[in-house]
Parts: C-alpha cells; sequence; structure tokens
C-alpha cells in the first residue's frame, strides 16, 4: 500500500474510491503519567508520552490501510494525522487519507 501526503502520485493515474480513516486513543498506565508530571517540573522529553503517541499514530495508520484494502485500493493519497487530549494522560490520533486505485 503507497501511502502519500500528496494529491498524486508521480507516474499514476487513478479513480477515487472515498475516504479512509482509523482512529485509536491511547494512555499511560497512572505509573508513567506520575513519573512524567514529575518530569514536567525539570523540563526536559517525555519519552513516555512519545512512546504512547508513535505507537497510537502506527495502531491508527494500520487501521486506515486495512479499511482501505478492504475497498480494494492501491494507495491513499493526502494522508493526514491530528491528534487531540481526551483527558488528562490520553490522546485520540486519527490518521485520514483518500483510497484510490491505479488505472
Amino acid at each position: 500500500m503507497i501511502l502519500v501526503n500528496t494529491d498524486y502520485i508521480t507516474g499514476k493515474e487513478f479513480e477515487m474510491l472515498g475516504i479512509v480513516k482509523g482512529s485509536t486513543i491511547q494512555s499511560k498506565h497512572m505509573g508513567k503519567d506520575i513519573m512524567a508530571g514529575l518530569k514536567t517540573m525539570v523540563g526536559g522529553e517525555l519519552t513516555s508520552y512519545n512512546e504512547m503517541m508513535n505507537d497510537a499514530r502506527a495502531l491508527g495508520t494500520k487501521r486506515m490501510v486495512e479499511e482501505a484494502e478492504a475497498m480494494g485500493a492501491d494507495a491513499v493519497v493526502n494522508v493526514r494525522y491530528a491528534s487531540s487530549a481526551i483527558m488528562q494522560g490520553a490522546a485520540e490520533v486519527i490518521v485520514y487519507g483518500t483510497a484510490v486505485k491505479f488505472i
């Protein structure tokens, strides 16, 4: 599956099949959340939250690709990522784009 954040793929013509998306809501367990809270006092990278967001993006992307494959797509164009805080320590990530089939 080809994933691009442009509305074209060089050298390919395609028909649009429709919008596809994948999302997830992730959180860290209380121990990691407390440690991240303490880390904010001294500053620095919150690696446990980086890991959480990377995992969420990967899972959202996987779910989007599965939806595109179910439609018979060869690629997804205009791929975008968005995230939002659901509550303290939990975030939603949504990945979306347009499924296309090469002609």
